[in-house]
């Protein structure tokens, strides 16, 4: 009865206090739209993402309920999440739910005619960081497109994007720079959940030729767009080995264009992409340069010393990103800022990878604006643009306000 009466006075005397019970589309379709299911072999694209809020595998929690599931997808690091960046995934079989496991990050990026023999349905749950070069989006449009050549119908399972759905920035793709890790004409950030995004891949007509899939997506309950992860409520489950948690998620556009350099983007220390340095790097002067040059993030002086990736086991000074809740306003700005006061402060020790900065932020303006401030501020206001055209349009197939 006293605790009772403590949290009845704590809802009324606390009318700030949130309790948020968002439920993703695999709550909602475990809950109460399995007819949906109903009669069919369904083949499910997911990782370790795909859970309910009481941490149960979707899988499990279709199986138990009797729906016949035939077969499963699995997007870059694999099914369970533990494959490096990168590392080619090879096909396998679940030995504890006897059900084949197909990659689709290696040698096929597509399920082919084989895998989808005996699928009537793809169900696709996977937790996405709402950056385009993130490629579960990718896997996602390859899946729509084997659907659409198969006549397949593909069901997309909501999840929050953890950026929210308010911050869009950074340049559309270009067309010559479509890759794995940017397949449609969408800003680097661009602001939907999976599930509108599909909705937009399949309205725009991108799929090859103009195909468009037979699309369901079961949409959450409770989630709006200018909601941050810990207001969800739900449980933070790392969408790759790199993203342990939804910080990550902040620092992630900000610094993942240092893949394409000689600088340390954290991998291999317990803050991906929010430390970065290299042994060159002088600390206390790049912090100041960038707490200057880029005011929006704090940018702290450290060392740190990789257990893998670049630098492994050899000390490196740089600055960590102080980001601890809000998505940046500008993350694709001060990823291209960092980089020119990289490029400054390191007296000629910085090395640019040309091809992966254009594939990265596909984008054949981004790397002059490196080069030149003048050509920086033309870009920025050129991709600002079609930012304001793409959020106008993508408008259309938002599902949550």
């Amino acid at each position: 009865m006293t605790k009772l009466l403590l949290a009845l006075l704590l809802l009324f005397t606390c009318p700030f206090l949130v309790w948020s019970q968002v439920l993703t589309g695999a709550d909602v379709l475990v809950n109460s739209r399995l007819q949906l299911l109903a009669g069919k072999r369904v083949g499910i694209v997911t990782n370790q993402t795909g859970r309910l809020r009481s941490g149960e595998f979707l899988v499990d929690a279709l199986l138990s309920r009797g729906v016949h599931v035939t077969a499963l997808f699995g997007p870059e690091h694999g099914i369970r999440g533990n494959a490096g960046p990168g590392e080619e995934v090879r096909d396998t079989l679940d030995e504890l739910r006897h059900i084949p496991v197909y990659s689709l990050y290696g040698a096929t990026t597509k399920p082919t005619p084989r895998m989808l023999d005996s699928v009537d349905l793809l169900v696709y749950d996977i937790q996405d960081v709402g950056v385009r070069f993130f490629t579960y989006i990718t896997t996602l449009y390859f899946v729509m497109e084997a659907g659409a050549e198969q006549h397949i119908p593909v069901m997309v399972l909501d999840r929050p994007d953890p950026l929210g759905g308010v911050v869009v920035d950074g340049p559309v793709l270009e067309d010559s720079l479509r890759s794995f890790v940017g397949i449609v004409p969408i800003p680097i950030v661009y602001g939907l959940t999976c599930g509108e995004l599909a909705r937009m891949i399949n309205g725009e007509g991108w799929l090859k030729g103009g195909a468009h899939a037979e699309l369901t997506v079961v949409p959450m309950q409770g989630w709006t767009r200018s909601m941050l992860w810990n207001e969800t409520g739900l449980p933070w489950t790392p969408p790759s080995p790199n993203i342990p948690d939804v910080r990550t998620c902040y620092g992630y556009p900000v610094t993942c264009f240092l893949e394409a350099t000689n600088i340390s983007e954290g991998r291999g220390t317990p803050e991906p992409f929010l430390m970065i340095g290299a042994p060159f790097v002088n600390a206390d002067a790049l912090a100041a340069s960038l707490d200057h040059a880029v005011p929006s993030i704090h940018w702290e002086p450290t060392t740190f010393t990789p257990v893998s990736s670049k630098y492994a086991a050899v000390p490196c000074h740089g600055v960590r990103l102080a980001i601890d809740s809000p998505p940046v306003h500008h993350p694709i700005s001060c990823a291209v800022s960092l980089l020119r006061v990289l490029k400054q402060s390191c007296a000629g020790k910085l090395t640019i990878r040309g091809d992966d900065l254009l594939r990265l932020s596909g984008s054949s303006l981004v790397p002059g604006s490196v080069e030149d401030s003048s050509v920086f501020r033309s870009t920025e206001k050129q991709w600002q643009r079609s930012c304001t055209q793409f959020v106008h349009t993508s408008a259309s197939y938002h599902l949550y306000k």
